[in-house]
């Protein structure tokens, strides 16, 4: 083999000056022949963001077909120059691989410089990104090169810049392959820990003389990172059964192998993640894919636990409750670890507390978790504003699902439907439909409340009740106040109480749904008919089903209403028309109602109104300002008639008594 030159260039001298042209010349003889070798640092030079594209790409391609076919023999880049036997020199040949190999790491250094840099183009990016997975691939004798593949992620996440782009294209080109999305958790959970620690030390370390603004720019670089990570993790294709033992494809041709004798590698920072890997007794073969998908399980439990564990925005924080139940508790090898996360979620209380229920109620009812304060928890979040909330249609269908239990004590249960039955006083009426079925619900399933239907008050309910009647005796009209409040009744629940127990919900009944029976909006009257059969006979009635109601608003309740059935822009005359079940708008289409209706007078009016009631709807009225203009003016004309007055007031008292 013929020596390497004897003075390598490191450094060109001006590649400023060399056009389009000269850096295929220049290409061209580096392929051609050994002698050219100094274009080679040359040609690194234009790897990089701030050259036009054209010369990036033409140098990309040159060096790209250089170092191709080199991979194989370059050692390794923490290896050092070996000796020959009989000379305590090195080989010159090994001298000359081991810098071609420290060529080729500023070569991918510079490509991920340009793959994060923003100047970049998109088009730039996309064949940055094709040429490092290429090196990925083949980097490592023919298998997969996870440290060029880690520094590559690294430099993503730690860029200042979003690089939406570049993860969009890398998620939708390379996620597929089993072996680039292994060693992606494998180094997610490595930049969650790093970023975990990251942020106990800078809270650790603040001062009330620290810098404010460097202590602002830590944290948006710290949600940006975070950002990215969620990104990437969300977009990994979910895992399938291991059981079903699915072929997987795999990016670096030959799998993640395992071979006696070869524990070592340019991957050295992988050692403990991959140790159970190693330990493999196997000879010479790929790790099949049942027991590749049983590590994926586990490193995918790992990457979702660390990240979990970061600071999250709250955006991010609502994105994963609301898919952690479906994208990652059917996967984890140990659902059980996510009881810290999901417990502590569901104590902050609002919004975020709803969408932790999905993931606690799977916890609790599939995988063994007891949570003491469930139902106290889940009490406190009835409030009027569940019922605007985006999540409530999970909301209350879990809610039902809660309830469901036969072993509910009968003052949790009456507590839900006393607190329910008075959200619906103040709820819209797609609430008040949600409460009614979830009412008939407890109602039908727990006959121990049933008394909340119709309750009779008693000389001795409570202590509250006494303490009430007490205190109306020491009021100035004692006696006509207390026989008042015997009469009407005194509620004994506590509205404002957040425990169930001592909400008093078993002393009182559901007054609030008979005062539905008169409400606004007839489907909220028709349906609170549905209470009034006897729901204690279970074979006589079924369950409502609540998924029906649950995502309902003014829109779905004027749709069952109404239906648009026509365009009816065409051959309408001018104003509104109405028949039995047809109502028409100028320009706008038809609406059918799914009901007959009373046919009902229409007025129209020529000219715009500009009373209420005309003066001759009221003949002989006068109202308090007429009469007193009237006043004002007998008063300057000097005129006063008593008789007259007299006679007006005889017809007003007359008009009134009628």
């Amino acid at each position: 083999m013929a020596a390497p030159p004897p003075n390598p260039i490191n450094k060109p001298r001006n590649p400023k000056k060399h056009s389009l042209k000269d850096l295929k010349t220049l290409g061209h003889q580096l392929l051609s022949s050994r002698t050219h070798i100094n274009n080679l640092p040359l040609l690194l030079t234009y790897i990089s963001p701030n050259f036009p594209p054209q010369h990036v790409l033409e140098s990309l391609l040159s060096l790209h077909s250089f170092f191709s076919p080199l991979l194989p023999d370059l050692p390794s880049s923490s290896r050092s120059p070996t000796h020959n036997k009989d000379n305590d020199e090195p080989d010159a040949d090994v001298i000359y691989k081991t810098w071609l190999r420290s060529k080729f790491d500023e070569f991918v250094k510079s490509l991920v410089d340009v793959a994060v840099s923003p100047k970049a183009e998109d088009a730039l990016k996309e064949v940055v990104l094709d040429t490092l997975m290429e090196f990925v691939k083949t980097g490592n004798g023919g298998r997969f090169n996870s440290a060029i593949y880690h520094r590559f992620l690294v430099n993503i996440v730690q860029s200042t810049e979003s690089l939406d782009f570049v993860l969009e294209l890398l998620s939708s080109k390379y996620f597929k392959y089993i072996d680039i999305s292994y060693f992606t958790y494998i180094n997610i959970e490595k930049f969650a820990k790093n970023l975990e620690v990251k942020d106990i030390s800078g809270n650790d370390g603040k001062t009330e003389s620290g810098d404010k603004v460097g202590e602002s720019d830590s944290r948006k670089s710290l949600e940006l990172s975070i950002y990215k990570i969620h990104y990437i993790i969300s977009n990994i294709p979910p895992l399938e059964d291991p059981k079903q033992n699915s072929d997987y494809e795999l990016w670096g041709g030959s799998g993640f192998s395992v071979k006696k004798g070869e524990s070592k590698g340019p991957s050295q920072h992988l050692k403990t993640e991959d140790k159970d890997l190693k330990s493999e007794k196997h000879d010479n073969d790929v790790l099949s894919a049942g027991n590749y998908a049983k590590k994926m399980k586990l490193k995918f439990t790992k990457a979702w636990i660390s990240f979990l564990r970061l600071p999250l925005p709250i955006d991010v924080y609502k994105e994963v409750l609301s898919n952690l139940h479906q994208a990652v508790i059917p996967h984890l090898s140990n659902p059980i670890m996510l009881c810290d996360f999901l417990t502590r979620s569901y104590d902050i209380g609002g919004v975020v507390s709803v969408m932790a229920l999905s993931s606690l109620f799977i916890l609790m009812t599939k995988h063994g978790l007891e949570y003491p304060n469930f139902y106290e928890k889940l009490y406190v979040l009835l409030l009027p504003s569940i019922f605007m909330a985006k999540h409530r249609a999970k909301f209350f269908q879990l809610l039902d699902s809660c309830l469901k239990s036969p072993l509910l004590p009968a003052y949790l249960a009456a507590a839900f439907a006393k607190k329910l039955s008075r959200l619906a006083l103040v709820v819209p009426p797609s609430g008040a439909l949600v409460i009614i079925a979830l009412i008939h619900n407890l109602l039908r399933r727990h006959p121990s409340i049933n008394c909340l239907v119709h309750q009779e008050d008693s000389n001795d309910t409570t202590d509250s009740n006494s303490e009430a009647e007490r205190g109306d005796d020491e009021d100035e009209f004692g006696a006509s106040t207390n026989i008042a409040a015997r009469k009407a009744g005194i509620d004994h629940f506590d509205n404002e109480e957040s425990n169930p127990l001592k909400s008093h919900a078993l002393g009182s009944s559901l007054w609030e749904i008979d005062s539905l029976r008169h409400h606004y909006c007839p489907p909220v009257s028709r349906f609170v008919q549905s209470l009034e059969n006897d729901l204690t006979v279970r074979a006589k009635t079924t369950e409502v089903n609540v998924e029906d109601f649950s995502s309902g608003s003014y829109a779905t309740i004027f749709g069952e209403e109404v239906i648009h059935c026509f365009d009816g822009a065409s051959g309408i005359r001018d104003g509104l028309f109405i028949s039995s079940h047809i109502c028409v708008w100028p320009g706008e289409p038809a609406l059918q109602i799914r009901r007959r209706v009373k046919q009902v007078p229409v007025a129209f009016y020529k000219a715009i109104p500009t009373s209420l009631f005309s003066e001759s709807d009221f003949s002989g009225w006068t109202f308090k300002e007429e009469e007193g203009e009237r006043k004002g003016k007998k008063s300057e004309n000097g005129v006063s008639n008593s008789s007259g007055d007299k006679d007006g007031c005889c017809t007003k008292r007359q008009r009134v008594e009628c």
